[in-house]
């Protein structure tokens, strides 16, 4: 039921053209076999009548020979022109289609072109231009671009970070093999001088009296059964 309703192709003034020489065609070929036939037949037929010593029928049969192969001839030219005319067809066809389509392509450009007027482009560009100006203002008074001296402190702080983490991904310097407290007995102690600050203070000055250098002595009158007694000279006042 449902190909009732399909539409039939319409049959063109070209398709009838091409259908008619394609038939010429496909008759000029038959034809063309049957005069290769012929003209083979009249061949053997020369033949024999050459063995039977029939000079005069032999001659005969070679001129329907002859007569066969001009008009071979006549066919094979004749069925070259159908080829090629079916082939300008063909191209015509193909030239056509080709045709249909970029005029459709230009229609479908001109209908779009005439949707979109030049003046509303000119004044669309003109508007996102005056747009992105102010954009470009309000960002610029928020503060949201930096500046060039921030640019440059920025830059200075990375290059310093960069410093930092390449001294510490150095390797540690390692510590000395001689012993501190061989270290601290080569190591003559420093005693701050008296009247220097030390950690903001100032040192009281002592007056302190001269330490002693002699030998003690046992005086001579002391018995020398009692018991000995150290005595130590006191020192003498400075």
């Amino acid at each position: 039921m449902g190909n009732l309703f399909v539409k039939k192709p319409k049959i063109t003034d070209v398709d009838r053209a091409i259908l008619s020489l394609k038939t010429q065609r496909r008759k000029l070929a038959q034809y063309q076999q049957q005069l290769v036939a012929v003209i083979e037949a009249e061949k053997q037929a020369a033949r024999d009548l050459i063995r039977e010593k029939r000079k005069d029928r032999a001659l005969l049969a070679l001129k329907k020979k002859k007569a066969q192969e001009e008009l071979l001839k006549q066919v094979d030219a004749w069925l070259i022109n159908v080829e090629q005319q079916l082939a300008d067809i063909e191209l015509a066809s193909k030239q056509k289609v080709v045709f249909e389509s970029l005029k459709a392509g230009n229609n479908a450009i001109k209908a779009i072109q005439s949707e979109i007027n030049l003046e509303d482009v000119r004044k669309l560009m003109d508007d996102t231009e005056d747009a992105k100006t102010y954009q470009n203002e309000i960002t610029a008074i928020l503060g949201e671009r930096l500046s060039a001296e921030d640019e440059e402190d920025v830059l200075a702080e990375f290059e310093n970070l960069d410093s930092e983490i390449t001294l510490q991904s150095l390797p540690a310097v390692p510590a000395s093999s001689v012993p501190s407290t061989e270290v601290s007995r080569k190591i003559p102690k420093l005693q701050p001088e008296v009247g220097l600050q030390l950690e903001g203070e100032e040192v009281e000055v002592l007056d302190l009296p001269d330490v002693p250098t002699m030998t003690p002595v046992v005086s001579d009158h002391i018995s020398t059964k009692a018991p000995r007694t150290k005595v130590l000279e006191e020192p003498l006042p400075a």
